[in-house]
């Protein structure tokens, strides 16, 4: 659920779009995402073994094979020569593999050898990213790996829609140890699966959405937080500890933003969309025509939002050259004109 707005609000249909007008808060002075907005639009990999290849078994040997072979210079070069403003990178999902060292999770899931790769690919990323002035975000799930008894029992998850105290407490520490790690080369997180928010997190003592936002932000209190709570149209705000929406939207077709018009937040968050250029999230041929990639990108940039386009990449983690036409027209779109913040 999003938090309520103070003061009244007024509908109006802005070029097919449904838009309120809120009597909300100024807007503060500085506000974290503030250089996500001026980023204008990025690029997110879903870079998991069990979409590269579905029917395999991984085995951890494999999973280091794989991400060893993750051409980070290659990728690098092509974000910088589309004007991407960041990227974003998934660390891990469902199948219990990550592309970076964990100890804290090791420790807790006690699978030997390791589903957590010898290469921290985030760090390598980030270097070659760094040169080219590109910040780098990184998604993972708030929950723990679905198709991993292992690793759930391990974590002390007992099920969804439940407070999971002792999970979500491991879990900070997991995080944690990324969020130490890396300091100020991860510029923020997309955190997916929160769907239960008031059972999970809204409450007064830890763990709860506070705690979650500072194990986040440790060693870059400026991180960037953005907890996904579902597909919702418009896009929402879940919590007052994150800088910019979720913003998952799958059908284009549907009014997708409620938006503080002249200031592009939504309940204080920068307003940001995500969404996939394939067919589907990571994976098939492209869904749309650069010029209907380059329209919508328009749209979420006139109200004063940042889109992140999701593409699939392939086993070296290289953008194919179709997915790039696209993108071109998508940089295009995004430098268009956007209403100046207050």
């Amino acid at each position: 659920m999003s938090r309520l707005w103070p003061g009244t609000a007024t509908c109006v249909v802005l070029g097919g779009w449904l838009v309120v007008l809120s009597a909300a808060a100024a807007r503060p002075e500085e506000h974290r995402a503030d250089w996500l907005r001026a980023a204008r639009w990025g690029v997110m990999s879903h870079y998991l073994p069990d979409w590269i290849e579905p029917a395999r078994q991984w085995t951890s040997q494999e999973w280091n094979g794989l991400v060893d072979g993750f051409d980070v210079e290659a990728l690098a070069r092509q974000l910088q020569d589309l004007g991407a403003g960041y990227y974003l990178l998934t660390i891990g999902q469902n199948s219990g593999f990550y592309l970076s060292p964990n100890a804290t999770y090791d420790r807790y899931v006690g699978i030997r050898p390791s589903r957590c790769s010898r290469r921290d690919l985030v760090a390598d990323v980030h270097e070659a990213l760094a040169r080219r002035g590109i910040p780098l975000m990184v998604y993972l799930p708030s929950g723990p790996p679905a198709r991993d008894g292992v690793a759930q029992k391990g974590l002390a998850f007992e099920g969804d829609g439940r407070r999971n105290r002792e999970f979500q407490d491991r879990w900070e520490e997991v995080i944690r140890e990324w969020a130490l790690r890396w300091g100020p080369k991860v510029a923020g997180w997309w955190f997916d699966g929160c769907y239960h928010p008031n059972a999970m997190y809204r409450y007064p003592d830890p763990p709860n959405f506070a705690s979650f936002a500072e194990a986040a932000r440790a060693g870059n209190p400026a991180r960037i937080l953005a907890f996904n709570h579902g597909v919702f149209h418009p896009v929402l705000s879940v919590t007052q500890h994150e800088d910019y929406t979720a913003g998952e939207v799958n059908d284009l077709e549907r009014d997708l933003v409620k938006s503080r018009w002249r200031e592009g937040r939504v309940d204080g968050s920068q307003l940001h969309v995500l969404s996939y250029l394939g067919r589907t999230w990571g994976r098939g041929a492209p869904r749309f025509t650069a010029e209907e990639a380059a329209g919508y990108t328009r749209k979420v940039r006139g109200l004063g939002g940042v889109v992140t386009w999701d593409v699939p990449v392939q086993r070296n983690g290289v953008m194919t050259a179709e997915f790039v036409e696209r993108l071109r027209a998508v940089a295009a779109a995004a430098d268009g004109a956007v209403p100046p913040l207050p």
